[in-house]
């Protein structure tokens, strides 16, 4: 078997370590991680990283509860994967989780599932927004280097007035691949 490894994480610095670390070291971690850091997102956190480092196959990673490692659902099952590529076990302590067991295996499994649906719904929300920006005229994307006048002008210059691609791309301050996507874009006139 391998080490056995804690983790404790508080908010804010006026918050104490002290009732994580003693149950960490009382269920027997020889070697505690512990940092006073949000926990928005693990990659903000250097104790957590430097612990997820730390871990090899065989070891077990230890915690109090499931939110001092993680506040989303999603973050959590990142850290799962990571733990799980690895061959580390997590064990919960105030929550009864402990992954080396089929219970606790199916427990990370539909937590995996309700992250990727978190995920989804995130993304369908998403594309609503951006849908109902288009239809209220909000433009995406980088803006325009040349207006439509500018276009036809160009198209004027280049058919009529025989200017070079280069000169073109000069006069109006931008590069020769924008002047050919002008000439694309703006009819011929007539």
């Amino acid at each position: 078997m391998g080490e056995i490894v804690g983790y404790a994480r508080v908010s804010t610095a006026g918050q104490s370590l002290d009732v994580q670390q003693d149950k960490l070291k009382q269920f027997g971690c020889t070697r505690v991680f512990a940092e006073k850091r949000s926990g928005r997102q693990a990659e903000g956190r250097a104790e957590l990283q430097a612990c997820l480092q730390f871990l090899r196959d065989g070891d077990v990673l230890v915690i109090t509860r499931l939110d001092r490692m993680a506040r989303s659902v999603l973050d959590l099952a990142k850290i799962a994967d990571q733990l799980k590529n690895k061959g580390v076990a997590l064990k919960v302590l105030d929550q009864a989780l402990d992954t080396s067991t089929s219970e606790g295996k199916l427990m990370f499994s539909l937590l995996g599932a309700f992250a990727e649906f978190e995920c989804d719904i995130r993304a369908e929300r998403q594309n609503d927004g951006i849908v109902k920006a288009k239809e209220k005229g909000v433009v995406f994307g980088r803006k325009r280097a040349l207006t439509i006048e500018q276009c036809q002008r160009i198209r004027t210059l280049r058919e009529e007035e025989n200017f070079s691609m280069p000169q073109i791309a000069e006069r109006f301050n931008v590069g020769v691949a924008t002047v050919y996507r002008a000439l694309k874009a703006s009819p011929s006139p007539n």
